[in-house]
């Protein structure tokens, strides 16, 4: 079977400033897609033809007028990767509310926002590619991590049953569960920054996303786990 290729298609990157994101969206453009890439900077990262789009996951009016500005540039969509994301540490009785409320916002809300956005956009196409950038934390539960546990494990839940809805309508939907990746974003839960050593570039974590999103027709990849070889997998 022939890989699906990325030329001429028109991608949509929630999260695309930096980090996983920022990868994600370069590697589509260097393989010839066009990208619109969503964030709460706008920032298009200077890729040659590329939409750069504010918006915030956490408000669907916001969501509804990115993937509405995409449409209207590209002049529709044929994948979409829900990469937007947060996360903060620490035993349950002791995270800031403020903190929960905003994993359960980004992780969780902010994909169902941008899947309700977008998807009719892949469904009027007959075709596409749905892809929700969760984690391990989405497979396996850690202490410490309970909030963003059960934000992960919604995301690929609902990646999961989402990919039943779709099938008739051949649009895939990949849950994409990677190990730790050193970005700004694992610095930013608090971690040490000797915490990112041995973890996966975001290079190397974008390329598990385009693997999935360029299989043949007829392969659908469902839920996606990987991780560096010196990671433990806690089961």
């Amino acid at each position: 079977m022939t890989e699906t290729t990325l030329q001429g298609r028109r991608a949509f990157v929630t999260g695309a400033s930096r980090g996983i994101g920022a990868s994600v969206a370069r590697k589509l453009a260097e393989g010839g897609a066009r990208v619109a890439l969503a964030s709460r900077s706008g920032d298009d990262l200077g890729l040659s033809g590329a939409l750069g789009v504010e918006c915030d996951v956490t408000q669907p009016s916001s969501v509804d007028a990115a993937v509405a500005a995409a449409v209207a540039e590209l002049g529709g969509l044929d994948l979409v990767v829900a990469n937007a994301g947060m996360g903060a540490y620490a035993p349950f009785l002791e995270l800031d509310p403020e903190q929960l409320e905003q994993m359960i916002d980004v992780n969780l809300k902010g994909t169902l926002y941008t899947a309700r956005a977008a998807l009719p956009h892949l469904v009027s196409n007959g075709s596409g590619d749905f892809v929700s950038l969760a984690s391990v934390a989405g497979l396996r539960a850690f202490p410490t991590e309970a909030v963003y546990n059960a934000s992960k494990f919604g995301q690929v839940g609902f990646t999961r049953a989402l990919d039943h809805e779709m099938r008739p309508h051949e649009v895939r939907c990949t849950a994409v569960c990677p190990g730790g990746v050193a970005t700004d974003f694992a610095l930013d839960t608090g971690r040490p920054e000797e915490a990112l050593d041995g973890m996966m570039s975001a290079d190397e974590a974008a390329d598990a996303v385009i693997f999935c999103v360029t299989r043949p027709p007829g392969v659908r990849m469902l839920t996606v786990s990987y991780r560096p070889m010196d990671e433990p997998s806690w089961g």
